[in-house]
Order: structure tokens, then C-alpha cells, then sequence
């Protein structure tokens, strides 16, 4: 088996694979070939006994056993995945079932692969190697982004909220303090952001209120897996470009947000997305600040707001 060894994630460290399985055969025949491979294995014999296995040490992959009694493999791998220490582990399935709706049942669940059985050793040491290589590189992404004090978070395509680093966490929970935002962001700030994705666009960006005049804004960045997107979240200067251009130009807190936005090149839809309003209603603003102003386009408007600002 010289083709299926496995390389090596570190000097001295093995890769872990666990492998769940209800079938004794199986689970005989996978232990002796993974561990001739140069891998350690972990054992599971049904779906309850892995989550245990789960809670006391994280492997590198997970061989999953599609049809199990009990809890089977699809929603062992959901509720694995739900877990925020052991989203980024690669679950591949192991089934005799081909048909196309149980590979798209096991991909929708979690999981990255499948092979069916009978196994072929070498193929599912090829794909052990390839996934094992990918996951590497990506948790290794995202534990440089912890350690680099970046303010970003990802999110499925409903807004559910998949990870974040430590510093995007500790701004969102002091913003949304009452919301838990350890496993979900508030609804309406999942519907904004989801949104904000669905228009596409990078590095869109649009504000939402916390308390008192402190405001957050969300930038979409890109999407990063199938069913992954990313953002950055920063605050802003708590509205003391808003509060200037209200006080030298006798405009209203709105109409100060829009003129903002105009100084800083966006379009009327851009703003109507960035403060949650429709175009109508930009429009309507954009009309009495040019009143006020006594200008008659946008670019006079963003001239008098960028001299204002510099002041």
C-alpha cells in the first residue's frame, strides 16, 4: 500500500481520523488500513458514542457511516457541525447507497466527500489526503485571522452566523449584549446582512445602530465556501461627521447621514442599504439638502460636505 501513505502534518504529530461505523467488519478493516497509512484511529460504533467521543478530543477527519440505527450519520454530522469547535472538521461519508438524493442528503448535512462500499483503499486514502490538506490550510487561515486582531465573521446563506474571530466577537457582544451572539446574531441584523450578501457586490457596506450613538458597520467581503460568506464588521466614529454637517448646515440627523454617503461616492440605492431605507426616501432627503445647500447636483452637494468635514 506504498501509494496510500500519508504525509505527515507536522514532525511527530499523526493525523487523527475517527471513524464511525455500526459494522465490526468495517470498522476492522478501515483501523488496520488508516494505520498502516501513518494515521492514529478512533473508533465509534454509533452516532451517540461519536458526539461523546467529540467532547473529550478533536480528530483531523471524520469517516461517517451514512445508515446507522439510532442517530445516523446525516444528523450525527448536523449536530457535529452545529458545534463551533468542530465546524471545520471534514466529514466524509462512507455508504452503500448511490443514489444521487443521499449524496446531496450528506453534502447538505456537512460533509465534504463521500466514498461508497465496498471501499477501495486507494481512492479513500486519496481523498483522506486531499481533505486533510485542505482543512489544514483553511483552519490554519483562521487562526491567523485570530491572531492578527482582524474584526471578521462568516455566515451561511440564511445570516446564521458560522464563525468569527475574537476581536469581531467581542464587538458584536458589546453591541447586541442581550442577544447571544456567540451562536446567532439578532434576526434583523441576519436579514440585513444576508441581504447586503444576495446584492453581491464586495465590500458593500451598510450601518447598524447599537446603543446610545455607537454604530457598526458591516462590509461584505466574499464568499469562501459553498455555503459560507464573509464579512468585516468595524465601528465608526459615532456619527461625528453626521453631527458636523448638522451643525454648519442646518440639515436634519437624516439628511446630515445621506450627505455623508453622497460625500463618500454612493448611489442612492448603495444609501438606501446602507441605512435601511428605501431610494424614495433618499431621494426625497437629496432633494432638501440641495434646497439647503443651494446646489443642484450631487457633486456640488459632496463638495460643500468634504470642505465641511476637512474643517
Amino acid at each position: 500500500m506504498t501509494d496510500a501513505a500519508m504525509p505527515e502534518s507536522a514532525p511527530g504529530r499523526r493525523d487523527t481520523v475517527l471513524v464511525v461505523d455500526d459494522t465490526p467488519e468495517t470498522l476492522g478493516f478501515l483501523t488496520d488500513a488508516l494505520d498502516q497509512a501513518g494515521l492514529t484511529v478512533l473508533v465509534a460504533t454509533d452516532g451517540e458514542s461519536a458526539l461523546a467521543l467529540l467532547e473529550q478530543v478533536t480528530p483531523d477527519l471524520v469517516l461517517m457511516d451514512a445508515v446507522m440505527p439510532g442517530l445516523d450519520g446525516f444528523e450525527t454530522c448536523r449536530r457535529l457541525k452545529r458545534d463551533k469547535a468542530l465546524a471545520h472538521l471534514p466529514v466524509i461519508f462512507m455508504t452503500g447507497l448511490s443514489e444521487t438524493e443521499h449524496v446531496v442528503r450528506g453534502l447538505q448535512a456537512g460533509g465534504v466527500d463521500y466514498v461508497t462500499k465496498p471501499i477501495v483503499v486507494d481512492e479513500l486514502m486519496a481523498r483522506i489526503r486531499v481533505h486533510l490538506a485542505n482543512a489544514r490550510v483553511a483552519y490554519g487561515a483562521q487562526v491567523a485571522l485570530d491572531t492578527t486582531g482582524r474584526y471578521l465573521l462568516a455566515t451561511d446563506a440564511r445570516g446564521r452566523l458560522r464563525w468569527c474571530t475574537p476581536q469581531a466577537q467581542r464587538l458584536l457582544a458589546a453591541f447586541f449584549p442581550d442577544a447571544g451572539v456567540a451562536d446567532a446574531l439578532p434576526a434583523a441584523v441576519a436579514e440585513r446582512m444576508a441581504h447586503l450578501r444576495r446584492d453581491g457586490t464586495p465590500n458593500q457596506s451598510i450601518l447598524i445602530d447599537g446603543q446610545d450613538t455607537r454604530r457598526l458597520e458591516v462590509a461584505y467581503l466574499s464568499q469562501t465556501e459553498p455555503d459560507e460568506f464573509l464579512f468585516r464588521i468595524s465601528e465608526t466614529g459615532a456619527g461625528r461627521a453626521e453631527r458636523a454637517l448638522q451643525q454648519a448646515l442646518n440639515l436634519t440627523a437624516r439628511e446630515a447621514e445621506v450627505l455623508v454617503w453622497i460625500a463618500h461616492g454612493k448611489s442612492n440605492r448603495d444609501i438606501s442599504d446602507i441605512l435601511g431605507i428605501s431610494p424614495r426616501t433618499v431621494n426625497k432627503h437629496l432633494e432638501q439638502i440641495f434646497v439647503k445647500l443651494g446646489v443642484e447636483n450631487r457633486a456640488s452637494a459632496a463638495a460643500v460636505a468634504v470642505r465641511v468635514m476637512a474643517g
